[in-house]
């Protein structure tokens, strides 16, 4: 692999006045600054369509006489200078949320440490929601500018790509994406050489450059074993995210721990907060002691600083979501490890025992609860299951005490919100209503949009959907990859009228994907009413190991080419980020019916939330305390959550009923401008209570008072 400069990344045909594009395009704050997207897709709107939406790309492939005209053009000239003052604005801010609460700590560092970091389909190293919620929590980050850093994986090859057999199996598809037509750039250390690390790994070392990527005021540096010095199976150890077997996950894991500490000292940065989002890089944590006993510390003095400055974020409720390996492997990666942390083998493999079941193997989850000061689950529910679920790390403790606080998840809304609603918010409710979005003040004036104009955006918004699913089946035609049943089960027939539910994100079996069909003729009936017709749009990735997950796709693809449903069921393939907007903006309703208590967060329906689009939920993560009987439907809680057969003839049941009786019927109420006043009442509901609560504002600032302030005390030392 050739190991260019971020220079020679670039087209060095740039004129003069336009030089700064380079700069405009190497930093994905362009990727939620409105203005800084036109000004791309201005250069050239076939080739930014052509581009999903990536400047680079489009700088790359722009023809030299394009850029002589933009150089010469007035008004381009005009919006790139207003552009690059509202970007320089916002870089040299020195009137941040953080620096007029936390001045304190505007030079201090919070690292945060993550396996996927979800930004931008032109960097597609995420599989899926915890990924995307680092990526939003970096946004957020950069926005009210805490000095926060991120650390994660370069996956030459990504996550997979989803395509479709002609039967409706799902199969997975690597492709390396181009680097060169990304906004990547090589790491740095403050001597000017390029950041490299080794981590000595079964008696052989492993060593990993490192790039950088710019995310408005925050960098997040990713790790890449794609490298000469190693052999050709270290070589793919970064390769793909969540590939392979359990022994390179295990490998994978402790380069993002123990390398990811030692990329932070080749870089010269000292964080005062570590932040592990979820527990595949708790390494990290063992890492850090070390370095203080070899130091010359005590185990147990190193383990106290590390605690005090550690913030842990679990993530899901689900034992098969939580990595546990084997001792043996432990012990085969981990040999005179455990001397340099003052340890012995035995004590060293306690840290990672459960308690309940010591000899399961060593739980990635209990060694990060028991190493951080300051651990997190991500919604109230999810708290509540957690402190159950991790009760036995504190025995002794009441189950409320248990110190797993809940900071409920939130998305980033200038990234999700649409272009049309985004106009529509700044024009009723503030001009800057994104920076005051975790304020129900700003929100209540949702009110006050006049029904007609919601309503035609909302209709506008479906149409885009309905757009994009037939272009995207188009294109795939027309590169042979699919047959002509196939492009119909992608939703070319569907209707931009009907009633459109969506459902779109991972295929694990306990979010219940297939449920709404648990009763045919019921469903048939309301999807076959000539005058108020019902449709389903599904969309998402089962891991390629989880065969159930499989299956309940082809499931679902078979009702989309069945005459009795097809033109009413669509499945597009391959859903990722960019698809993932078309849909919470478009759809009507958002489905959500995992098997509680399994759901920690979710962050899809608030995003569809934001575009005004109304919940229809179990009462899980989330949504069991965003529900307030007014701003969308619940299904409520069955007696029976033992019997998973009962539990789910329940929950079929009211979902029906809640369609048949309450959604249908308001939807298609409409006066006599056609338009469903009753309906918009709900939609307005929804954006208004939904919007202030679950934002990554609100979020971000909760993680800051709550966790990053305790956790960067002055008077705890910075390792």
């Amino acid at each position: 692999m050739s190991e260019r400069s971020p220079n020679e990344q670039f087209p060095s045909n740039l004129p003069g006045e336009l030089t700064r594009l380079q700069e405009l395009a190497y930093n994905l704050w362009w990727s939620w600054e409105p203005s800084a997207r036109r000004l791309f897709e201005t250069i050239d709107p076939t080739l930014w369509r052509l581009s999903h939406h990536n400047p680079v790309r489009l700088l790359h492939n722009l023809k030299p006489e394009r850029l002589a005209e933009l150089n010469d053009d007035p008004v381009f000239i005009r919006l790139y200078s207003s552009v690059l003052k509202a970007y320089d604005d916002y870089m040299g801010s020195s009137t941040t949320w953080v620096a007029g609460r936390y001045p304190q700590l505007v030079q201090s560092t919070v690292a945060y440490f993550s396996a996927e970091f979800g930004l931008h389909s032109s960097v597609p190293i995420y599989s899926g929601g915890l990924g995307v919620l680092a990526g939003d929590h970096c946004k957020e980050a950069s926005d009210l500018g805490i000095p926060f850093v991120g650390l994660g994986f370069m996956y030459p090859q990504g996550y997979f790509h989803q395509r479709m057999s002609a039967d409706g199996w799902q199969e997975a598809e690597y492709e390396p994406f181009s680097r060169l037509e990304s906004p990547i750039q090589r790491a740095l250390t403050p001597e000017g050489e390029p950041c490299q690390i080794a981590v000595q790994m079964d008696h052989h070392t492993i060593v990993a450059i490192v790039w950088k990527i710019r995310v408005g005021r925050v960098t997040l540096y990713l790790m890449d074993t794609d490298v000469p010095d190693n052999q050709p199976w270290d070589r793919e150890l970064s390769a793909r995210l969540y590939g392979g077997d359990h022994n390179v996950r295990l490998r994978q894991e402790i380069l993002l721990g123990v390398g990811g500490v030692r990329v932070f000292r080749a870089l010269g940065l000292s964080p005062a907060v570590w932040h592990a989002n979820e527990g595949h890089s708790a390494f990290m944590m063992l890492e850090r002691i070390r370095e203080m006993v070899q130091a010359g510390r005590s185990h147990a003095d190193a383990a106290d600083i590390v605690r005090q400055s550690t913030v842990f974020t679990t993530h899901t409720p689900v034992p098969a979501g939580h990595d546990v390996f084997s001792f043996p492997q432990i012990e085969q990666y981990f040999a005179g490890f455990w001397e340099q942390l003052g340890l012995t083998r035995e004590t060293f493999l306690q840290l990672g025992a459960h308690p309940d079941n010591p000899a399961a193997g060593f739980n990635m989850t209990a060694l990060a609860m028991r190493l951080a000061g300051h651990v997190n689950a991500v919604s109230r529910e999810h708290g509540r299951v957690s402190r159950a679920m991790w009760r036995c790390l504190w025995p002794g403790l009441e189950e409320d005490h248990v110190p797993i606080r809940s900071i409920t998840n939130g998305v980033h809304a200038p990234t999700w919100i649409s272009p049309e609603l985004n106009q529509l918010y700044a024009k009723h409710l503030a001009p800057d209503w994104a920076e005051r979005a975790d304020d129900p003040a700003i929100w209540h004036r949702v009110t006050d949009i006049p029904d007609g104009e919601l309503w035609a955006v909302r209709q506008m918004l479906k149409r885009k959907l309905m757009s994009f699913i037939r272009e995207r089946a188009r294109a795939a035609w027309m590169q042979g990859r699919m047959q002509p049943h196939q492009v119909l089960a992608s939703g070319t027939l569907l209707d931009p009228e009907a009633l459109t539910i969506g459902f779109a994100r991972r295929f694990a079996t306990y979010k219940r994907a297939t449920l709404i069909f648990s009763t045919l003729t019921r469903l048939q009936q309301m999807m076959h009413d000539r005058w108020r017709p019902v449709q389903l749009i599904f969309a998402g990735k089962a891991h390629p190991a989880d065969e159930p997950g499989r299956q309940f796709i082809q499931q679902i693809y078979a009702f989309c080419k069945d005459h009795d449903l097809g033109g009413h069921v669509a499945f597009v393939e391959d859903y990722d980020m960019h698809m993932a907007k078309y849909l919470v903006w478009g759809v009507d309703v958002w489905l959500n019916t995992p098997r509680p208590p399994m759901e920690a967060s979710g962050t899809s329906g608030q995003k569809a939330a934001l575009n005004g689009v109304p919940n229809l939920s179990v009462l899980d993560g989330w949504w069991k305390e965003g529900y307030d009987g007014a701003n969308g439907w619940a299904i409520p809680p069955s007696d029976h959550l033992g019997d998973s057969h009962t539990q789910d003839m329940h929950d079929a049941e009211h979902l029906y009923r809640l369609l048949e009786h309450d959604i249908v019927p308001l939807y298609y109420d409409r006066d006599r401008d056609g338009i469903p006043r009753g309906w918009l009442q709900i939609v307005k509901d929804t954006v208004r209570t939904v919007a202030p609560r679950f934002c990554t504002r609100r979020m971000v600032k909760e993680y800051m008072d709550h966790l990053y302030a305790p956790a960067a005390s002055p008077t705890t030392p910075r390792w």
